[in-house]
């Protein structure tokens, strides 16, 4: 089996054992530019050419003016463009004052979590995802879309369960579904069964395209120390990704509605 094969396989496997997708669904993939999304979305594009279940996809590329990382918008034009696929690019950027960036925020559209934590200072990572997040759903509502697809991966949900579990003292992660309780979307995360490292090798092999400017912080955060402590674990049981995994579904973390 080739690495397309079997990323095509895994892909597939997570649509149907978490059951992202559904009858008639209509489908906004949040589009970075980065090899995870640039995946998903060619996977996403090629499986709704099957008719069973029929769905449509759509992208958004949201470019932040106050962070520097780019993406080449023309590049992402053309890929799209041979998936025929619909491409949106919004240009954002986010208030570094918390306090400013709180102000005004109807809090019917924050869950409890944000609420007890908005008032506190927030590193450039949170407030940058929030306002990307915020766009998609925006434009999501907007299109009378069911469902936002990222592209998060298999090693993205265990890292950020590490996080969760070392820094926050819960057991928790990115679902790989997860329904919105205040408007009618459901986020889906197709790539969860897939690793990184195959990612990474099929993008290689496709000659995608990497972004121009990567994110400044990418590599100063806990993601990155979690990154690092799961590359301990696998050395120390190469076993870990699955055991780890098996935890996460036994307490029920990869669905939520």
């Amino acid at each position: 089996m080739t690495l397309e094969e079997r990323l095509w396989k895994t892909f597939n496997k997570a649509l149907g054992q978490y059951q992202l997708i559904d009858e008639d669904d209509r489908i906004l993939v949040g589009l970075s530019g980065g090899k995870d999304s640039l995946m998903l979305l060619e996977f996403m594009a090629r499986r709704s050419k099957v008719h069973v279940p029929h769905f449509s996809v759509t992208a958004l590329h949201v470019r932040m003016e106050n962070i520097r990382y780019e993406s080449d918008t023309n590049y992402l034009k053309r890929f799209c463009d041979n998936l025929n696929v619909p491409l949106y690019i919004v240009t954002t950027s986010f208030e570094t004052d918390i306090s400013k960036w709180s102000k005004g925020q109807q809090s019917s559209q924050l869950s409890k979590t944000t609420q007890e934590i908005v008032h506190k200072p927030k590193p450039a990572c949170f407030l940058c995802s929030w306002q990307r997040r915020k766009q998609l759903f925006n434009l999501a509502q907007e299109l009378g879309c069911t469902k936002i697809a990222l592209g998060h991966h298999q090693d993205d949900i265990i890292h950020t369960a590490l996080m969760n579990l070392t820094f926050q003292g819960h057991f928790s992660t990115m679902p790989a579904k997860l329904k919105m309780r205040k408007m009618p979307l459901t986020i889906i995360r197709p790539l969860c069964l897939c690793r990184e490292d195959d990612i990474r090798q099929y993008a290689t092999a496709q000659h995608y395209e990497k972004q121009r400017k990567q994110c400044p912080y990418e590599h100063d955060t806990n993601r990155t120390t979690a990154r690092e402590l799961f590359t301990l674990m696998e050395k120390l049981n190469p076993e870990a990704r699955y055991t780890i995994w098996r935890a996460l579904e036994t307490e029920n973390k990869l669905i939520e509605y």
